[in-house]
């Protein structure tokens, strides 16, 4: 950690915050509203961004062009590693029930007229399936405000962003196919589906 400190100059305060997220696991069970779940999500995701945002650097054209003010992308990058674990949630709300964690929130369940009885029976009706499309749809959302970041990246980097960017989404997509029973099943992006996307991401990589 020290060489790449050395090497890639940056704050340890996003180490420190993933330490911070990985201790509320060890306590915290429920996430009243999604500011509580998105400070996890931070913590726990969005934190990788920043770390990681220096190794990958910033593309040798815009340092380069004096002319073009290089943005911060640190926003883009946390943005992404939030929309990872709202996926990640999503998709293992089943699993995350038989250990006592709900992490959906708790206002918005109710908004939806569900309930945590119901979660963890694995109940799936139309307040259920109302309540995770609105969930995925904010995951969407925090996918595309991640997307301007990417430009940016050195073009070695841009394309494995892309893959990952792309596939993960596409989990949203293998959750909706489900209609919404993650109780029983658990989303995935099939092998022909991959097999696609690395050379989509690729071209999109080079001309987005």
């Amino acid at each position: 950690m020290s060489d790449t400190l050395e090497k890639y100059p940056q704050t340890i305060d996003p180490y420190l915050d993933m330490i911070a997220g990985q201790r509320m696991d060890l306590t915290k069970f429920r996430y009243k509203n999604f500011d509580e779940l998105k400070l996890y999500c931070y913590r726990v995701a969005g934190t990788v961004g920043l770390m990681t945002q220096n190794v990958m650097g910033i593309d040798a054209f815009y340092e380069a062009a004096s002319w073009i003010e290089v943005p911060d992308i640190s926003e883009a990058a946390v943005a992404l590693g939030i929309a990872n674990q709202l996926t990640n949630i999503l998709r293992d709300v089943g699993e995350d029930r038989h250990r006592g964690r709900i992490y959906l929130p708790q206002d918005e369940i109710k908004q939806f007229g569900y309930s945590e009885e119901e979660l963890l029976l694995g109940e799936i009706n139309n307040q259920w399936k109302n309540l995770m499309a609105f969930q995925l749809n904010r995951a969407r959302e925090w996918f595309k405000n991640s997307e301007e970041g990417i430009k940016w990246l050195s073009a070695d980097a841009r394309w494995p962003v892309w893959t990952s960017l792309r596939l993960y989404r596409k989990i949203l997509n293998s959750i909706e196919n489900l209609d919404y029973d993650v109780f029983n099943n658990r989303a995935y992006v099939n092998k022909t589906i991959k097999a696609f996307e690395i050379p989509i991401s690729f071209l999109i990589s080079r001309f987005k």
